[in-house]
């Protein structure tokens, strides 16, 4: 399946150590996600190298639309904890359309 990982990024936060860390935790969650044999998608990793392109200032008006568009190609999520309200609205997203919604590695299914 593809997974996408929800979780926070930037947490209205103007701290770029935070926003690392953060992605950090995505990718370790998307690596886990691999080796369950899935495919791990992040919003984030696909908006941001835009968004650097186009300035900090136009976040909001990339961020977002870029991560429901991955959403909508993705067959279930994987929510990893702290609050994000970007997240929360990609997980109702997959609520909304019926498909699975994760909140631990465990809960994923096994293909290998």
């Amino acid at each position: 399946m593809w997974i996408m990982i929800a979780g926070p990024y930037r947490q209205n936060s103007d701290n770029p150590v935070l926003w690392e860390e953060n992605l950090s935790r995505l990718n370790a969650a998307a690596y886990q996600v691999f080796l369950r044999g899935h495919v791990p998608l992040i919003g984030v990793n696909l908006a941001l190298p835009i968004i650097i392109s186009a300035g900090m200032d136009d976040y909001h008006k990339i961020m977002l639309p870029i991560s429901l568009a991955l959403a909508e190609r993705c067959d279930a999520v994987l929510r990893i904890d702290g609050d994000s309200s970007g997240a929360d609205a990609e997980v109702r997203y997959f609520e909304e359309k019926g498909l699975p919604v994760y909140y631990e590695i465990d809960q994923l299914p096994a293909t290998k």
